[in-house]
């Protein structure tokens, strides 16, 4: 993120915009907090960088906005975000996510989530998200949102990033992780990462079903398995 936007003055009688920060990465969130910090409307009332902790400071904290990044390790944030909803009714869910793809903002909102932000966006935009989630509106950001509307006029498509379609067919043809982390010169933790988006993309629980969509969508051949 780059600039850093003029802080904002509160008004008298409303409170300040309370913010939990959820990523992995205690750079990205050292960050945002100090972002925060310039901003009289709003101020941080929790971090956490895991699904278990982000759960616990939800329930605890109550926030306004949860500025929350998708990847959490191996862990797939949006899986659990319905529950997190479920523990403070009235908090919502700003995602600041590196994943560009179209589907990634279809299945954020599917999942419950009020807003999509791209991490390499404008501190400017940042803030401009939390104060407009918070104001009750939804938001994304504008160069997403063409997508958006491009993707909607295209019709169904294949949700799976290339690299997301050679793993899911290396997977179903039944090569392990580490296996798979050797063959494309990947850390077995980005395999594992690759494999919970696309099992959650996919809607599949089990090898078996992502078998058959492999076999279903012509990335497998019968021979093959």
């Amino acid at each position: 993120m780059s600039e850093t936007p003029p802080p904002a003055s509160a008004s008298e009688d409303a409170s300040p915009t309370r913010v939990v920060i959820v990523d992995d990465h205690g750079v990205l969130r050292a960050g945002v907090a100090r972002l925060l910090e310039a901003h009289d409307d709003m101020v941080l009332v929790g971090q956490a960088a895991d699904i278990d902790a982000a759960l616990e400071k939800v329930e605890v904290t109550r926030p306004d906005v949860v500025v929350l990044d998708i990847t959490l390790g191996a862990d797939n944030a949006l899986e659990v975000l319905p529950k997190m909803l479920a523990k403070s009714t009235g908090t919502r869910v700003l995602i600041l996510s590196m994943h560009d793809e179209a589907s990634w903002v279809q299945e954020a909102f599917a999942a419950g989530a009020h807003g999509y932000l791209l991490k390499d966006a404008a501190e400017t935009d940042l803030i401009e998200a939390i104060r407009t989630i918070s104001s009750g509106e939804t938001y994304v950001q504008p160069s997403l949102g063409a997508r958006l509307a491009k993707a909607a006029l295209a019709g169904p498509s294949d949700p799976l990033s290339d690299r997301e379609r050679e793993i899911a067919r290396l997977l179903a043809l039944g090569h392990t992780n580490h296996d798979i982390a050797s063959q494309l010169y990947l850390s077995v933790r980005t395999v594992e990462t690759h494999r919970s988006h696309i099992m959650t993309k996919l809607r599949l629980d089990s090898r078996a079903e992502l078998v058959r969509w492999a076999l279903d969508s012509g990335i497998i051949g019968a021979q093959s398995h």
